[in-house]
């Protein structure tokens, strides 16, 4: 869904000289599936180690009882990633300027608690005034 509302933006945010670059947990073979799907327009890159996230210290462990739940569901987060490790982001949307310069974030460790996308689009909007 997360994908989806910024492909849905992405003539708005690309109006605006700016670029969207997703990443992800996933093995690229899974990121491809998704780019098909989804038509999306945009970059996704493939964090599997979880190296560039915990760089942002964002990343969480998954504790066993709920790595059981995961199972259950069919998500296997170790086959997703290709890594042994039950870890994941924050879910985090992060305005970067061409200078480097962090503008905006929205991080939220409750992963159903996403901005809209119309929030970035603001917030690249506030960097062109």
């Amino acid at each position: 869904m997360e994908l989806y509302a910024l492909q849905e933006a992405f003539d708005d945010i690309k109006k605006l000289g700016a670029k969207i670059v997703a990443v992800t947990p996933q093995i690229p073979e899974l990121s491809a599936g998704m780019v098909e799907k989804h038509e999306l327009e945009f970059d996704i890159l493939s964090d599997c180690k979880g190296e560039f996230t915990e760089s942002l210290n964002i990343n969480f462990d998954i504790p066993a009882d709920l790595q059981d739940v995961y199972m259950d569901f069919g998500i296997d987060l170790p086959a997703c990633s290709g890594e042994p490790q039950w870890v994941l982001p924050i879910p985090a949307r992060i305005v970067i300027d061409s200078d480097g310069i962090v503008r905006a974030t929205d991080i939220d460790p409750d992963y159903t608690v996403r901005p809209e996308a119309s929030k970035t689009v603001d917030d690249l909007r506030a960097l062109n005034s």
